[in-house]
């Protein structure tokens, strides 16, 4: 494919494209590091929502002492980590830190060249439109955030697992939003499809990766992955006991810790069988070029790999580094089932050329 092969107004939409591509892989870090935030215990060191001027870390003896004095005075200090020295204390802070830090960058990164493109006509209504509402979600996200540390601040030194969860939730659909617009934006789809069985199941996949990344929120939120560590069954059981102890029953799937790792085990067998099938159609579909085919089978094989990832985190009971390559796992799925469902009614890559 040359240059001069590309419709000019899709030409000039492609550094747009490649820029939202950037920041889609800037929210993908941040997720990462929230991970890391949480699994590390860092969370709750800064005790402050300073948007702006909390972007100046402590720069002398004095600040650091006074940002300590600050922790010292709440429930995770008091309960969990009384008697640490103010140098353990710089190791958790600076984690939680980069990840704010991540946070405003993904804002500066997103409001700036907005603007320069604005100004210089890349854009039409509608996209900015769309950007406009980026910005708002990765401010509303930001202001989640803080929602989401307060929980923690006040009696029980542990975020509210239904706040980080809607944490993570909104962060994913950030990320999706803007990967989606840039997709549309480098590949433009077209009126012909695959099979409508197809792009309806495509479009279902994508909802079950997201509902799974929730189901793994209240996991992580609960700490449900340090009990029951083997595989396939539960501590001998396909139904561990005490599945549905929780009264009313809607309270299981939501606070109960074996109904929470429970059903966590069954999306993702439910997203393998699904995936499988799906590629399997795709290979059978007619209308299925190489690039719809090739989609298929990288999320079949990401949705494999993360499986894998996440028998071996429970096995292993949640090392750090590995939990936070499966919570990555989760987001490559993601976007692997984005990409599938944008791909089946995708442009295809011959008529272009």
């Amino acid at each position: 494919m040359t240059a001069q092969a590309i419709p000019a107004e899709r030409l000039s939409r492609r550094p747009v494209g490649y820029w939202l591509l950037a920041v889609a892989a800037l929210v993908f870090a941040m997720v990462l590091l929230g991970g890391a935030t949480r699994l590390t215990h860092s969370g709750l060191s800064i005790v402050e929502w300073q948007p702006v001027s909390g972007a100046v870390p402590p720069l002398d003896q004095a600040a650091w002492q006074a940002e300590f004095s600050k922790y010292q005075q709440f429930p995770e200090y008091r309960k969990l980590n009384r008697g640490m020295t103010l140098d353990e204390f710089k190791q958790i802070y600076w984690v939680e830190y980069a990840h704010r830090l991540l946070g405003r960058l993904i804002g500066v990164v997103l409001a700036l060249p907005f603007l320069y493109f604005w100004w210089t006509g890349y854009l039409d209504r509608t996209l900015v439109s769309r950007l406009a509402a980026m910005l708002l979600l990765v401010g509303a996200q930001g202001a989640l955030g803080w929602f989401m540390v307060q929980s923690g601040l006040i009696d029980d030194p542990s975020v509210s697992h239904y706040r980080l969860t809607a944490h993570l939730g909104l962060a994913v659909i950030v990320y999706g939003y803007i990967l989606w617009t840039a997709f549309g934006l480098l590949a433009p789809a077209e009126t012909r499809h695959c099979a409508l069985g197809l792009t309806q199941a495509s479009r279902f996949l994508v909802a079950l990766v997201f509902l799974q990344i929730l189901a793994g929120g209240l996991v992580a939120g609960l700490r449900a992955g340090l009990i029951y560590n083997s595989w396939p069954l539960m501590d001998g059981t396909l139904f561990p006991v005490g599945l549905f102890d929780s009264s009313p029953w809607w309270r299981n799937p939501l606070e109960n810790i074996a109904a929470v790792q429970f059903d966590h085990r069954m999306l993702a067998y439910l997203l393998t069988l699904l995936a499988t099938a799906v590629c399997w159609q795709m290979l059978r579909d007619p209308a299925a070029t190489l690039a719809k085919r090739r989609a298929a089978a990288i999320l079949l094989a990401v949705v494999f790999l993360q499986v894998t990832l996440g028998i071996a985190t429970l096995l292993l009971v949640v090392p750090v580094p590995l939990a936070v390559i499966h919570q990555g796992g989760a987001l490559a799925v993601f976007t692997a089932a984005l990409w599938l469902c944008h791909t089946v009614r995708q442009r295809d890559l011959e008529t272009l050329a």
